[in-house]
């Protein structure tokens, strides 16, 4: 007798549909699991038979041949066991499951010895793979039920054992589908718990840090310890615009594919913020291993990577970063498959001007050689500072300045006018794909949206000429202009624009000099 039961597996942040086929035949009983199964797929025999055991389910006499289909997908974690085992216990009569239960759903779990449901990774990216094969309906671990709820038009049913899935096939009916209000979860659960009111003094630091927001700029803050770079960093996801609800699936599909996903959440609502250790390899920045998973590029998806103490990176580990800031994807290539994962995130980087922190601080003496400062900047690659936007020096805040009583403004009222600026730019790029903010301009849109005046056209080419700029640093400079000019209301880039947008670019040429 055969069965035949459909999940899915993981690709990358994708899914692809799998089928499980259950046959029992004449023979000594033996189970034998065949498509590509890595090792927990394959010990999934025990835990499905000691599970089927004690939730009073028939256990086959005969030979088991479980496949699982396509034959050339490698098929990888332990969600298989709960559609393994319903396809198991569907063998026992012909009508087990009447009316094409099974042909109706994807099924995936994890079991427990006693046949509870443990929870899985990647459960938002096989409910999506789920509708698009036309499934009425996904059966899953209770933990996962809020995190598959986001896909609409999808029946997600959480189980907390063997036995509520088997009830729940045969039409018994012990639990109801999982309902969220979407937009209602994701507008209370943007909310944080910092804001940049809590910010002394930096006025220019903080206009620059509005700049990069409002057009989706990378930053690098340069400055002696202790002047705020990594607290003004981990505010600025408060000045973004709260996440949609497209967004907020593709980085729920990142996070739960890597196993980063609170159960308790269930999705992201906020913005992400990484912030790896300056020791990270270049597999977990980029994503890798055998079967790669999300590094921190990908993790970081529709929010802010913060790299601090940039120079204290492997220059190889900055270096594979210069893919992902120009593509917004990562694209990794094993012998298990080509994996590509989404990475469009802005970059924040923050450093000391020296190895000791304090070169050009007027209060303390800078104890660093030349050849020490030159080896210390070295590390970053003139590629890499040419795709950051804006580079600003960040100086020690005064006394009187840190003992302010009135409040600095806060994230609401900056994030108001960075709404302002990105709907400017939402209407101007409407049909045009991947395009979204200025940052994101290719060279015909540049011709197209920043041209400038003779006026303008003059100080830029001095500019080039004098600081030795590349190519992409006049195309930087161009964008960073573009965002000066819709923060005023202006469709045209003025002198004064090309003029700030260039003093955020000549820092990193002072200081590599």
């Amino acid at each position: 007798m055969l069965t035949r039961v459909f999940s899915a597996a993981l690709h990358g942040v994708d899914a692809l549909e799998v089928q499980v086929e259950v046959n029992e035949g004449a023979g000594l009983p033996k189970a034998v699991i065949v498509g590509l199964p890595d090792a927990a797929v394959k010990e999934s025999r025990d835990r499905v038979f000691t599970a089927l055991v004690n939730s009073g389910l028939r256990l086959p006499k005969g030979r088991l041949t479980i496949s699982l289909a396509p034959a050339d997908l490698r098929k990888e974690g332990p969600s298989f066991d709960l559609p393994i085992a319903v396809g198991i216990a569907a063998l026992a009569r012909k009508d087990f499951f009447p009316g094409n239960a099974l042909g109706k759903c994807c099924i995936a779990g994890e079991l427990a010895l006693d046949g509870a449901i443990r929870p899985i990774k990647g459960a938002l990216s096989l409910a999506i793979e789920a509708k698009r094969q036309g499934r009425e309906a996904i059966l899953l671990p209770k933990a996962n039920a809020v995190e598959a709820a986001m896909v609409e038009g999808l029946f997600v049913y959480g189980l907390d054992s063997l036995s509520q899935a088997v009830s729940l096939l045969q039409g018994q009916r012990p639990v109801g589908p999982e309902q969220i209000d979407r937009v209602r979860i994701l507008r209370e659960r943007s909310q944080y718990a910092f804001d940049f009111a809590d910010v002394r003094g930096q006025t220019h630091v903080r206009r620059a840090l509005e700049v990069a927001i409002a057009g989706n700029h990378n930053i690098l803050l340069v400055g002696p310890p202790g002047t705020g770079k990594s607290m003004m960093a981990k505010r600025l996801v408060t000045l973004m615009p709260p996440m949609n609800e497209e967004e907020a699936i593709s980085s729920t599909q990142i996070h739960s594919v890597a196993g980063m996903l609170d159960p308790r959440e269930g999705f992201l609502a906020t913005r992400p913020f990484r912030s790896p250790h300056h020791t990270i390899s270049d597999a977990g920045l980029l994503g890798g291993s055998s079967y790669p998973s999300p590094g921190e590029v990908s993790l970081a998806h529709n929010g802010i990577l913060f790299l601090d103490e940039l120079p204290e990176f492997r220059r190889s580990t900055l270096e594979v970063m210069r893919q992902p800031l120009e593509d917004g994807r990562v694209t990794i290539s094993r012998a298990a498959g080509t994996y590509t994962f989404p990475s469009r995130f802005m970059l924040v980087a923050a450093m000391n001007p020296c190895p000791c922190g304090y070169l050009g601080d007027p209060r303390k003496e800078c104890n660093c050689g030349p050849a020490q400062i030159e080896r210390y900047r070295g590390k970053i690659s003139g590629p890499l500072l040419d795709r950051i936007d804006l580079q600003v020096e960040v100086p020690a805040v005064a006394y009187g300045e840190l003992r302010r009583e009135e409040p600095a403004e806060s994230s609401t009222a900056i994030r108001e006018r960075v709404l302002r600026v990105r709907d400017i730019q939402r209407k101007r790029f409407d049909g045009l794909p991947g395009v979204e903010t200025n940052a994101q301009m290719d060279s015909a849109e540049l011709r197209r949206f920043c041209r400038l005046d003779a006026g303008s056209d003059k100080l830029l080419e001095h500019a080039m000429e004098s600081l030795n700029l590349s190519a992409r640093a006049h195309a930087r400079i161009l964008k960073v202009a573009r965002t000066l000019a819709d923060m005023e209301g202006r469709e045209a880039l003025s002198s004064d624009d090309v003029m700030e947008a260039i003093q955020y670019r000549s820092l990193d040429r002072k200081l590599w000099a």
